[in-house]
């Protein structure tokens, strides 16, 4: 049996406008319909045969590269021996790849046991560690920083702080704090860790009972328009944390699996280890997977009711995040985000001489943004420009995202196999695009 798909752009685009919800509406950037029919590493397809160079990533989903090969092969393998496995169940998959997955956790001493839960997605993943952190703790309340992006479930909007995906019927018991935004943030720019860890100290002291569950940070903000924290900013923030009974958890959903170049975690820029840490995204490389990894005497409680996720531990999905981690490895993929990534950020910073309109450039390894403003002086945020910016990329062959607060940021997070020879058509796209305005 072979079903029939119409590939065409009319007859996909009118589908999809009839059948898909209205809540899923919202999130299409393009004004005309773009359809997809084949990615290779970081290159797509359109139906029209149409080569773009993907600076998305598919939402940072795709790590190793469209369509990786070793991927593909590892997750077809299982696929035709057993396609899914419940966690009621026993399987090696998941198994080795947990023991493969607490591995790259720091371990400096030698004395911490992390364990791991796999879920379907970073959403599921941050609700279980807020479950988690909640459990051990005895706490309610938790921070999280005000441009924070955690997923769109009713938990994890709870801990986001952007307004454009926040819905109602949120649950309780958050309190936020100021983001360490090296260009805008309220204590002006380059003002360092200090003053936004006196912040915390407040916020703990003025918007919580005192004694907190634990506290949410990116190491890099991906939606929130690739936002870094500055040096120190994390070792700070947990010691402050739990000396109010709490947990720091990092949030390396976007950050994580060597994406900043430097780190195979973005929180190991700073020294710090957490007590939880979330990831998804690119664990899969594009198929559905999450994961929360947990000091194992933090996940210890849950062990008195029960918490399933259905395709947590998909025997699938697991066999490609076993690959992906083989491929990080033997591509030297983290080296080259660190490599390709700071050539391409010498290139944005030559535009932004070259454009008024860039107010910001920033990020880390092949996690990278242009911010734009209307006024270099007042930064004030100008998703117009942004907006014309990116409609007119498309036109040369370039796939990037809107983001920021106000979506006046456009984020690069390309698979971590771009490299120096997409630098130069990216830089060019981007200054034709700048140009055409």
């Amino acid at each position: 049996m072979t079903l029939h798909t119409d590939w065409t752009l009319n007859e996909t685009a009118e589908r999809r406008d009839n059948y898909y919800a209205a809540s899923q509406r919202k999130f299409i950037p393009f004004k005309a319909p773009m359809v997809f029919k084949k990615g290779s590493m970081q290159y797509l397809w359109d139906v029209e045969g149409r080569k773009y160079t993907d600076l998305l990533g598919m939402n940072v989903c795709i790590s190793v590269g469209h369509s990786h090969p070793k991927v593909v092969a590892a997750a077809m393998e299982q696929a035709q021996e057993l396609t899914h496995c419940t966690t009621m169940f026993y399987h090696p998959v998941p198994a080795h790849f947990a023991e493969e997955l607490a591995a790259t956790m720091p371990n400096p001493n030698g004395d911490i046991e992390w364990v791991v839960h796999f879920t379907n997605s970073g959403s599921e993943a941050v609700d279980l560690a807020m479950t988690m952190a909640r459990s051990y703790t005895g706490n309610l309340d938790l921070l999280a920083l005000r441009s924070a992006y955690h997923g769109p479930t009713a938990a994890a909007q709870s801990i986001t702080g952007i307004s454009g995906w926040r819905h109602p019927g949120m649950p309780g018991n958050v309190a936020f704090v100021a983001e360490p935004h090296q260009y805008r943030g309220i204590f002006g720019e380059k003002a360092g860790a200090q003053p936004y860890l006196d912040e915390i100290e407040r916020t703990i002291h003025t918007a919580t009972s005192g004694r907190v569950a634990g506290m949410f940070i990116e190491s890099v903000q991906g939606y929130g328009g690739i936002v870094e924290m500055p040096k120190g900013y994390m070792t700070g923030a947990a010691e402050r944390v739990r000396a109010a009974g709490g947990l720091l958890i990092a949030d390396e959903v976007q950050a994580g699996f060597g994406r900043t170049g430097d780190h195979m975690w973005g929180f190991e820029a700073d020294g710090v280890i957490p007590d939880i840490v979330v990831m998804a995204k690119g664990i899969g490389n594009g198929f559905p997977l999450g994961a929360v990894v947990a000091r194992k005497e933090i996940a210890a409680p849950m062990a008195e009711k029960f918490m399933f996720h259905t395709y947590g531990a998909n025997p699938t999905s697991c066999a490609a995040g076993r690959a992906v981690l083989q491929v990080l490895k033997e591509d030297n993929v983290q080296e080259n985000a660190r490599t390709v990534g700071a050539a391409l950020l010498e290139r944005l910073h030559a535009l932004k001489e070259k454009y008024p309109a860039i107010g910001d450039v920033r990020g880390r390894g092949l996690m990278l943004a242009i911010e734009m403003v209307k006024d270099r002086k007042t930064k004030e945020p100008d998703p117009q420009t942004t907006a014309a910016v990116f409609e007119a990329t498309r036109e040369s062959g370039i796939i990037l995202s809107k983001s920021g607060a106000y979506q006046s940021c456009l984020r690069m997070v390309p698979p971590m196999c771009l490299s120096l020879e997409d630098v130069d058509h990216v830089h060019d796209g981007l200054d034709r695009a700048f140009g055409s305005l």
